[in-house]
């Protein structure tokens, strides 16, 4: 075969990462594809812009047509970041009959079907490994190693930076504003940490991990969200005592034909097998009917790492067009999409509860549990130093969305309790 013609739009952290596997790694893509591999082209915002990696300075352009629309470029690797302009210049890329490699979660988290059905309309190739968890390959053991399988439960630690932070509060006692503060020092977190911090990055993570491990489209918006910036060092300090440690969990999770998806701050059992994934890392957790718990670690960001998942999609396109199959992986999903009803969301709760330090308000904060049927796992009341005040910590046993709603409305309306500190979910083993 001749040589396959790149077309890398964007040569920043990863697409250097890119770059340098593509160059350094070429007797390997050789013997896997029977043919060498050639960037042709590189769209870049300034030619003149002085890189980490070296390129000769003739290949690149700050024209995406160039790319785009050059006959002669066979698959287009997307690593530039942003949403609706590169989506224009992916499907005009499909619709130009090449093949598409793109480590883009917002986009595809956003836009992923319709550039799927473009890419099957136009026989094209369209993957997307690097999307989610960076170098670990979670999309490709779902759709090919599990595939046989039916998933029932997705749990992933897919955010390095909250990572990083949670495990560096926990360890050293740090509180969340100092670690933040050196996360971004040491590039872990950006300038604006919103949409690691807030938990937006992991959920459009989750909405595709749900999509293809479900087989059901699900929307951004089908994913209830909430972040690590509220977390205090007292929380991981109690959950400590009680054998908890907390981390960012993206929670997928389907039951008959319905599901839910959502990421939280969450307290795992130190038994469980995300609870010791530390730092930058990123893990997932998956259970299937057939195979039961896997779980899937490794680095979730960083140049190479990221540039490895791209470059195996690569090596799947070419492989592709040598069998003449492109265009023919894309699956649509199976099942319509039925999401729970919050009556249907089961979980366990720690809740942290500043109240009056007086008799008979324990047994006020029961009678309010009890009138929804929900018990206590765990529970530890200490007084706060002067002030006249108790704090009670609980552990629930699992209790439905709607009445753990119902029940937190209730505290709040109890003249006796003047502050809920913190609520969390609690995960054992398994949800």
């Amino acid at each position: 075969m001749e040589a396959i013609s790149i077309g890398l739009l964007g040569l920043g952290t990863v697409g250097s990462g890119v770059v340098q596997i593509i160059k350094n790694h070429q007797d390997k893509l050789i013997h896997q594809v029977g043919c060498p591999v050639v960037i042709k082209k590189i769209l870049v915002q300034d030619v003149h812009k002085s890189r980490p990696v070296y390129v000769d300075p003739t290949i690149l352009t700050s024209n995406p047509d160039e790319i785009i629309l050059d006959q002669e470029i066979d698959v287009v690797i997307e690593v530039m970041g942003g949403v609706q302009e590169t989506k224009d210049y992916l499907l005009t890329a499909l619709r130009q009959g090449k093949h598409v490699v793109t480590a883009n979660k917002d986009l595809m988290a956003l836009h992923g079907s319709e550039l799927l059905t473009v890419a099957s309309e136009y026989g094209c190739d369209l993957y997307y490994e690097a999307s989610v968890a960076g170098g670990i390959p979670i999309l490709r053991g779902l759709v090919d190693g599990l595939a046989s399988d039916r998933i029932t439960q997705m749990m992933g630690i897919v955010n390095g930076t909250t990572n990083y932070i949670l495990t560096k509060m926990s360890n050293e006692g740090r509180s969340y504003e100092e670690v933040l503060k050196e996360a971004q020092e040491l590039g872990f977190a950006e300038a604006d940490p919103t949409s690691d911090v807030e938990g937006l990055d992991a959920a459009r993570k989750m909405t595709i991990l749900a999509t293809l491990g479900f087989s059901m489209h699900i929307d951004l918006d089908d994913v209830k969200v909430s972040g690590i910036s509220n977390v205090t060092e007292e929380d991981l300090s109690y959950g400590k005592q009680l054998g908890y440690t907390m981390k960012l969990i993206g929670f997928a999770h389907r039951e008959g034909e319905k599901v839910e998806v959502s990421v939280a701050p969450t307290f795992l059992s130190n038994n469980h097998p995300l609870a010791s994934v530390q730092n930058e890392y990123n893990a997932v957790y998956v259970y299937g009917e057939a195979v039961g718990e896997t779980m899937f670690y490794g680095p979730g960001a960083g140049s190479l790492p990221t540039a490895t998942s791209i470059v195996s999609d690569l090596v799947g396109v070419i492989k592709n067009l040598r069998l003449g199959v492109n265009g023919r992986s894309a699956v649509t999903p199976q099942y319509p999409k039925m999401l729970k009803e919050n009556e249907e969301k089961f979980s366990k709760y720690f809740l942290r509860i500043h109240v009056q330090d007086e008799v008979g308000v324990f047994a006020d904060i029961t009678s309010i549990f009890a009138k929804y049927g929900v018990s206590f796992e765990k529970i530890l009341q200490l007084p706060i130093k002067k002030h006249e005040t108790s704090e009670i910590v609980l552990v629930t046993h699992k209790a439905s969305l709607t009445n753990y709603d119902k029940i937190l409305l209730e505290l709040y309306d109890l003249h006796a309790v003047k502050e809920i500190k913190s609520a969390y979910r609690v995960v054992r083993k398994s949800l």
